[in-house]
């Protein structure tokens, strides 16, 4: 009898630790803001590239449990799909020893109302051969209740005459970038993605070259409102815009030229001509000029013209998938283009996105007299969020130091048109 028991009892041991070490989780729909029931999670191994090791389906309260991968001394990654979209816990991966998460998934809809474009960045840089350019784009999803646009196309832009594209990136909300690439849509020079746009921001980046002679011409063409429409072009060449008063300067250590033009709409006038030959610093030597600790995020020195995106998904190194990145150059435009630029608007200017997340800041500017004292205070703001994230572990000393030294120097600026 005894013997029977303590089979019996080993046994329910046996299956509690069983039990214990399978993944299980809960989904929530944010659109509903009810469990979502139904819904496909697949557990994927990271230890080379993302191998499916397992499925189930969200029961009628938004749980699932997957059976324990077999190999647990690796980081594995729950990938839950709603209404054809693919959704992603938002702590990242399970690294060993971790077994339970948690995933906001979101209704899909053709419309969606609630977007607008926080940035255009448009970079520049040539040997004198070729001109090679890389676009960035911001789109924020404010829909409500909180809608994912998944449409044949999500979003259109125009690129220069000429331009051949030479490959695409999109990076979703608190996501890692990873290969997309643009395709022709109607009309001349017109290319679109077909990337669902989730609630929060999402960032395309495409990457071109076209020929030049020196000296190019551009007449940008935004399909829709843009809060910051930006130029940025290394040491050696020069801007001229068409309208002097349409474009204001931004400080820049490094000697590069960065020009913004705020609330630019469909139809401005945003011409411009760049001449000239110059080329960017890689991020690795720009961390190392302002003492920082190399490129962001540990991977290596990005070298394409002003950064970007960063590596694509399909990257050797599978964790580089979840590492929070940020375009390369983009915090100091936020930051300092934010407040600087903006200051002259009666309108919300984005922050600094430190981890990847969207921060907004109201900046009320209508008298010239008043505008040092409340860019100082929004900046205490700014730094005691930055101070949050750090804490918190959402940023990286990279990532926070780079952001820091970006609002220490726009402090100072602000102190010195204060005093002076």
């Amino acid at each position: 009898m005894k013997t029977r028991f303590a089979f019996v009892a080993s046994l329910l041991v046996a299956a509690s630790v069983a039990s214990a070490q399978n993944i299980t989780g809960t989904v929530q729909n944010g659109t509903t803001n009810k469990p979502a029931a139904g819904d496909e999670v697949t557990l994927l191994s990271l230890s080379q590239g993302m191998q499916e090791v397992g499925s189930t389906k969200t029961d009628a309260l938004g749980r699932f449990s997957l059976k324990a991968p077999a190999d647990t001394k690796v980081p594995h990654m729950v990938r839950v799909t709603h209404d054809g979209v693919s959704y992603f816990p938002s702590s990242g991966p399970l690294m060993p020893g971790r077994t339970t998460t948690e995933v906001t998934v979101f209704d899909a809809a053709k419309r969606v109302d609630g977007l607008s474009q926080t940035v255009e960045v448009d970079r520049f840089q040539t040997d004198g051969n070729q001109l090679q350019g890389i676009a960035l784009f911001a789109i924020n999803n404010q829909s409500n209740p909180p809608r994912t646009l998944d449409a044949d196309e999500t979003f259109a832009f125009t690129l220069p005459e000429g331009a051949t594209i030479d490959g695409g990136l999109a990076k979703g909300p608190g996501g890692q970038a990873i290969n997309n690439q643009p395709s022709e849509a109607g009309g001349k020079n017109r290319y679109g993605f077909s990337f669902p746009l989730k609630p929060g921001e999402t960032q395309f980046q495409v990457s071109y070259h076209l020929p030049y002679g020196g000296k190019a011409s551009f007449n940008p063409k935004p399909h829709a409102d843009v809060q910051h429409f930006v130029v940025m072009t290394p040491q050696g060449m020069s801007f001229t815009a068409k309208d002097p008063q349409r474009f204001q300067s931004m400080p820049d250590k490094s000697g590069a030229t960065i020009m913004v033009a705020t609330n630019a709409k469909p139809g401005d006038d945003l011409a411009f001509t760049i001449a000239g030959t110059g080329q960017f610093q890689a991020e690795g030597e720009q961390s190392a000029n302002a003492g920082g600790g190399g490129a962001m995020g540990g991977g290596a020195a990005d070298n394409r013209p002003g950064g970007g995106l960063g590596a694509p998904i399909d990257s050797n190194d599978p964790l580089y998938d979840y590492r929070a990145v940020i375009l390369g150059g983009f915090a100091i435009v936020l930051v300092m283009g934010g407040f600087y630029v903006v200051g002259k608007s009666n309108s919300t200017a984005p922050r600094a996105s430190t981890a990847g997340v969207p921060v907004t800041v109201a900046v009320d500017a209508p008298v010239v007299g008043d505008r040092s004292s409340k860019l100082l205070d929004a900046m205490k703001d700014e730094l005691f969020h930055l101070e949050l994230d750090r804490q918190q572990g959402k940023i990286t000393p990279d990532e926070y130091h780079k952001a820091k030294a970006a609002l220490d120097e726009t402090i100072r600026r602000a102190l010195a048109r204060e005093n002076g």
